[in-house]
């Protein structure tokens, strides 16, 4: 039976786009596809030594659309006519320069294989410097402005990329009308917009990267940047000073769009937000809840009513800001910089011989070799969790630090390392990534820790994403280490999901993104609990990895002093 209404929900990640097309009464996925951006995949435009990621817009475009229309030729021409919103939700922070009619440098003919006229993606650490100057800078004003940030800023966040574009880049500078998240893009994208300045910001976007508050009625004023670099002098009024929640509207579908992707002329474009902020929302989040969304980094999502938690400031997380996840509740986000990053590292580095070796050999022929490569890389993941998970945890056992790419929160500081520590010749690559994974499980636990430690309780944890389904050997040492139980949600797709319950709040199908939540969210499907004698031997092992994170901040910082 047809449903009187459908919604598709748009989720961009790190490595691809995925579409899917949801019953607005139930909550079922009708349709799916997914598109793995082909520039990106091959590598162009990015400097991994460099710390520089950068992504082509083409790779959006090309992915909303082919991923859009797939859905709708698996859904069939009946769901199609029905479909009545889209939202989306992005990576982010992920912002890129834009010309006066909103076009991304990159779309222009001189631009089109210039890096820094792209897409500047989250896990782009080439701000360091300048976060590090916004960080000092700050100190120097009556007014915290960013006291809503957790009070320090970080290189992955909006203000400190454009000002290392600006610096690094003449030509760039000078054709950018104004700097926009890939979230608040891709709506303008769907509606025709052709006039920067009438780009709809979210909150969400906003108001945990960019220093929007409402407190100061916009962004702080163009003094705290002018006197912090010339270059920015001005540029708050490139921004607009109001913002709009996810379950707000963008506006409609352009006519373009529409026939682009068979759509009726009819459809609402809601307005975007953040992967992690749209998925703790597909992952039903509740109050006090952390929902931890968990891929390639993690996003750490918690919501509380505004009258419990009015005044309380958590510092040292990525902001806390009214209306960034649920309106009208404070929506407070924290997380890690490398979660399956780190698992994805330590697979490469065991599978570089592999790749190297048998790309050489002569003993196999070269179409045999490459099918070995394939399948090794296929089984290693499952493998190390297996055997992984056959090892009780030692007190005195090698443990690691996690910070491979930096670290997020708490405390953002993407100068950091990560490290191993109690090696010996009994170590091994089992032994070594039982410690790793431990290690992102205590860098979870810090998060969890700020949060009580300065007034904000946290009742229980929901897993979401990749990681959370995938691992049960590293869901229940979570739970174990965490010494509290993570339920884990049973769609896949939860920021897909969530951004699909966005677009039925926009269209009006709702009254409210809660009342989505409960008619279309899907429940869990699975439990950890803690192992009460596991939880002694890891309450022992992390006071350990505090002290080794200590000393090993202790370190970089007097580098860094020293190269000062």
């Amino acid at each position: 039976m047809i449903s009187d209404s459908f919604v598709i929900g748009v989720d961009y990640g790190t490595d691809s786009v995925r579409s899917v097309i949801v019953n607005t009464s139930t909550g079922q996925e009708v349709a799916a596809s997914v598109f793995y951006y082909p520039r990106w995949k091959e590598g162009r435009y990015c400097n991994p030594e460099k710390n520089q990621f950068r992504q082509h817009p083409l790779d959006y475009i090309e992915g909303l659309e082919q991923t859009i229309k797939k859905c709708l030729l698996e859904a069939g021409a009946e769901v199609a006519a029905k479909v009545k919103a889209i939202s989306v939700d992005t990576t982010g922070s992920t912002p890129v320069a834009v010309n006066e009619q909103g076009t991304p440098l990159a779309l222009l003919p001189e631009f089109a294989e210039n890096p820094n006229a792209m897409f500047v993606l989250w896990k782009d650490h080439t701000s360091v410097r300048e976060a590090a100057e916004i960080n000092a800078h700050a100190k120097n004003f009556p007014t915290n402005y960013l006291q809503f940030v957790g009070g320090i800023y970080s290189s992955e966040w909006f203000w400190a990329k454009l000002l290392h574009v600006f610096r690094s880049d003449d030509k760039v500078r000078n054709a950018c009308a104004t700097w926009v998240e890939h979230c608040d893009w891709i709506p303008f994208l769907l509606t025709g917009g052709n006039d920067a300045k009438q780009i709809k910001r979210g909150v969400c976007s906003a108001g945990h990267k960019s220093l929007w508050s409402e407190e100061y009625k916009g962004f702080p004023p163009d003094e705290f940047f002018s006197s912090l670099d010339p270059l920015l002098k001005g540029f708050t009024s490139k921004l607009p000073s109001e913002t709009y929640t996810a379950a707000e509207a963008a506006g409609t579908i352009s006519q373009e769009w529409a026939s682009r992707l068979g759509l009726p002329a009819d459809v609402v474009i809601g307005i975007g937000a953040f992967d992690a902020h749209m998925g703790a929302v597909g992952g039903q989040i509740e109050p006090y809840y952390l929902s931890k969304v968990m891929g390639t980094s993690t996003c750490d999502m918690l919501v509380a009513p505004a009258e419990e938690v009015k005044g309380t400031l958590v510092n040292g997380i990525c902001g806390q800001v009214n209306g960034s996840i649920i309106p009208d509740m404070i929506g407070m986000e924290a997380g890690q910089s490398a979660f399956g990053d780190a698992y994805a590292w330590f697979k490469n580095v065991l599978l570089w011989p592999v790749r190297q070796m048998l790309a050489q050999t002569d003993v196999v022929d070269a179409d045999t070799a490459a099918k070995l490569v394939a399948d090794i890389e296929k089984r290693i993941m499952p493998e190390l969790d297996r055997r992984a998970g056959q090892l009780e945890p030692e007190e005195n056992g090698e443990f690691a630090i996690e910070w491979l790419n930096g670290r997020r929160t708490p405390d953002a500081n993407q100068m950091l390392k990560g490290a191993f520590l109690g090696l010996d010749l009994g170590s091994d690559a089992i032994k070594m990534y039982r410690s790793l994974v431990e290690a992102t499980c205590f860098g979870a636990k810090k998060i969890v820790d700020r949060f009580k430690e300065q007034g904000v309780p946290v009742k229980g944890l929901i897993g979401l994403g990749g990681v959370a389904k995938k691992s049960p050997f590293i869901m229940q040492m979570m739970a174990d280490v965490m010494d509290m139980p993570i339920r884990i949600h049973k769609s896949e797709q939860t920021c897909a999901i969530g951004a699909a319950m966005f677009a039925a709040t926009a269209a009006g199908i709702y009254p409210k993104v809660e009342d989505a939540m409960n008619a279309m969210g899907q429940g869990f499907d699975a439990e950890y609990t803690p192992n009460p004698e596991r939880v002694k031997i890891y309450a022992r092992r992390y006071e350990r990895y505090s002290e080794a994170g200590s000393l090993i901040e202790g370190l970089y910082l007097a580098e860094v002093a020293d190269e000062v």
